[in-house]
């Protein structure tokens, strides 16, 4: 028989996918003292959109938590000392939303190919110019963090004709074959000179903050564009500017920013070399289905004593 426990859904928004727990009975809040009923209780916490603030509160109130899981993939808004300390497992979304992130990379890989904001530009001018674009068949996409979705990016690229590197902690053992070559984190300035596109898959750790900094900007090709659907501040966004306005390398398509919303003012909404996505690459009409779908799947194998998927290192942060 299944184990049953008291599922806690930490939440900010009144979201219809939380009708999808209804045979889990959980108990949702947005306050610590709206789970005061269920602190003796053995429970599951489901960090839905939940500030850290008040994910810590609720579970350092309860006295028996058995698992954590997260929404989303990047941990960064999730993680905090006690429950890295903990032997709790938290799981994460990861691998839910990577194939509309694939899709965006391989769309800003094209869109500063074909070159479609001159496309646009000058269709909206009333412009009749014809001008040369890129083939990417034949390019290099450099991928940073070959995770779920380093993936997803590598499975729209390669069958492109695109040449993948991918940068990686530990390399698989096995033969990829969606990647030419595999250089590890301290390899990255080895790497990035090779690239004609660079898409940063990075999770926000420590090690990873302003991994992409000046000194990456420096070796990169002129012609380089950067893409991030990762973590916005493994990029160094100054730096990241600095390249832009001085033609350093070409472009840069951003799905993720050091500071969101991006502030009213920011030179990057300005800059005609810059893709700008308000973080919303992965919002697709049934991502947070998905993301429930998931997490009720998780529950049942939790509660038939089967192991778990998505567990992360909570030490290294993904």
């Amino acid at each position: 028989m299944d184990t049953q426990y008291t599922v806690l859904v930490v939440t900010q928004e009144d979201d219809p996918q939380l009708k999808m727990l209804k045979d889990l009975r959980p108990i949702v809040g947005r306050k610590p003292e709206d789970f005061a009923s269920a602190v003796n209780d053995p429970v599951v916490i489901l960090a839905w959109s939940a500030p850290k603030k008040v994910l810590r509160e609720v579970f350092l109130m309860c006295k028996d938590v058995r698992w954590v899981h997260s929404r989303s993939a990047g941990l960064d808004s999730v993680l905090f000392p006690e429950l890295v300390a903990s032997k709790v497992p938290l799981t994460n979304g990861s691998g839910v939303f990577s194939p509309s992130l694939g899709e965006f990379a391989l769309a800003a890989i094209l869109y500063f190919a074909k070159d479609f904001r001159r496309m646009i530009r000058n269709q909206m001018a009333g412009v009749w110019e014809q001008f040369d674009v890129e083939e990417i068949e034949c390019q290099t996409v450099g991928i940073v963090g070959y995770g779920d979705i380093g993936e997803a990016v590598a499975k729209r690229v390669h069958p492109m004709g695109m040449t993948v590197l991918a940068l990686k902690r530990h390399a698989p053992e096995s033969l990829d074959p969606l990647v030419d070559r595999f250089y590890r984190p301290e390899e990255l300035l080895t790497m990035l000179p090779l690239c004609d596109y660079i898409v940063s898959c990075l999770p926000l750790t420590p090690e990873t903050h302003h991994m992409i900094g000046e000194k990456a900007f420096a070796v990169m090709k002129p012609t380089a564009v950067v893409i991030n659907v990762g973590r916005g501040p493994v990029i160094d966004e100054a730096a990241m500017v600095r390249a832009l306005t001085g033609k350093r390398i070409k472009g840069a398509g951003l799905d993720v920013f050091e500071q969101e919303p991006l502030p009213p003012g920011d030179p990057m909404y300005k800059l005609e070399n810059v893709l700008l996505s308000p973080h919303c690459a992965d919002h697709t009409k049934e991502w947070l289905n998905r993301a429930m779908r998931f997490f009720v799947l998780q529950y049942h194998r939790f509660s038939a004593g089967d192991p778990l998927e998505n567990v992360v290192n909570k030490s290294l942060g993904y």
